[in-house]
């Protein structure tokens, strides 16, 4: 739908940038709507394609990379427009009030030299994008205060690996780059809060075999997102299960560090809970099941929820001081991050937010998925928390 969508609002943007089409010749003027009328054409072919089995998966997930790039490209020229016509506008109105020549204002907005420098920016800025994302995540280092916290559990570290979305278009070698620099920072305990991949376990397993080689001292847990609900999920269940990645699906673990006994849970996603094929037979998240396995004796519980916007409903119960999140990706794009993607998170995007007596920790996640790559301004990051004494 969101691909559709795109395909009919791209047209009347690029017809935007070279309007007015008046002063073109005939042939120039027919390549332009040519041009606009091609991302129509090709994403909708796409999608047909995709979904009559004629392309596979390996190919889209290359394909949806340019498709993010076109959606990104798309989204700095209609700010583009949107300024050009403001600008045009108030140029309009002091014509009128210092009553100089009328049309001079139009032609300088919509001067051919404005519009294509404005189009390669877009272009460097999309492509700078799809690079940022595409690359190694950084490890990213925080501490997070939990009142109660024992002295055994001061300075556990957690590494976060959200969001991996992992695909043939990232490969296998920066999985396994993750792999590594997530050892080299030595957690006590790593943590995977769904989203780990994309696609069919045929296609995209391989790429997804490395993270085999996480190991922590207490352990690598993980729990599920909404893209493994839309991709074959029983199928990436087991597969998770024969790598030694066990899925906390509305279940709990009990751990002990240091003298310190606590708990380790995971809820199922949001995403099981829509009415789909997909879903179907699919458990979403079961928040009283879950906490009724808890320990009353455990000194702290963490649990894995992969969508943020579950948080107040979590931290009402009273039974979680740290809830580890991601889905958001961290917002992609400085300015999107809190005009489109926090409101549509109930008001968490990344970072740690305070809940009552519970604290929300929104990784920005280290990958995303393949059809919006780009990130300007936020770049993707393995989380490394130490939880200290409040």
């Amino acid at each position: 739908m969101r691909m559709l969508l795109v395909s009919l609002i791209l047209p009347l943007l690029v017809f935007a940038l070279w309007w007015p089409l008046g002063a073109l010749s005939r042939g120039a003027r027919w390549r332009r709507i040519g041009i606009s009328l091609l991302p129509a054409l090709l994403l909708p072919l796409l999608i047909v394609l995709w979904r009559a089995d004629l392309v596979g998966y390996a190919t889209v997930s290359w394909l949806q990379l340019g498709a993010g790039w076109l959606i990104v490209l798309g989204m700095l020229l209609l700010l583009f427009v949107l300024l050009r016509t403001l600008g045009w506008g108030l140029h309009a109105g002091l014509e009128r009030v210092l009553r100089c020549a009328p049309g001079i204002g139009l032609r300088r907005w919509h001067a051919p030299w404005l519009t294509n420098t404005a189009v390669l920016l877009a272009a460097v800025m999309a492509s700078a994008g799809i690079y940022n994302g595409l690359k190694l995540p950084q490890v990213r280092h925080s501490e997070l205060a939990i009142a109660g916290l024992p002295e055994g559990l001061d300075g556990l570290r957690i590494a976060v690996l959200a969001d991996l979305h992992i695909t043939p278009a990232k490969g296998r070698a920066r999985t396994q780059g993750i792999v590594e620099r997530t050892l080299a920072a030595q957690p006590d305990l790593i943590v995977l809060p769904g989203d780990m991949v994309d696609g069919p376990v045929a296609v995209s397993g391989p790429m997804v075999a490395p993270l085999a080689g996480l190991q922590a001292p207490l352990g690598v847990w993980a729990s599920p997102g909404n893209h493994e609900v839309y991709h074959d999920y029983a199928d990436w269940m087991a597969f998770f299960a024969s790598l030694g990645l066990p899925v906390l699906e509305n279940r709990t673990v009990r751990l002990q560090h240091q003298g310190a006994g606590f708990t380790v849970s995971g809820l199922g996603d949001l995403a099981a809970r829509r009415p789909s094929a997909q879903a179907a037979g699919i458990p979403g998240p079961e928040l009283a099941a879950t906490l009724a396995q808890v320990d009353p004796a455990s000194a702290l519980h963490l649990m894995l929820v992969h969508q943020p916007k579950l948080a107040r409903e979590v931290a009402a119960s009273g039974q979680v001081d740290l809830q580890l999140s991601g889905h958001t990706h961290g917002g992609h794009i400085i300015g999107m991050d809190r005009w489109l993607v926090a409101p549509a998170n109930d008001g968490f995007v990344r970072d740690a937010y305070r809940i009552g007596e519970m604290t929300l920790f929104v990784s920005g996640g280290a990958g995303q998925w393949d059809g919006f790559t780009p990130r300007l301004g936020i770049e993707p990051r393995i989380d490394l928390i130490t939880l200290r004494r409040q």
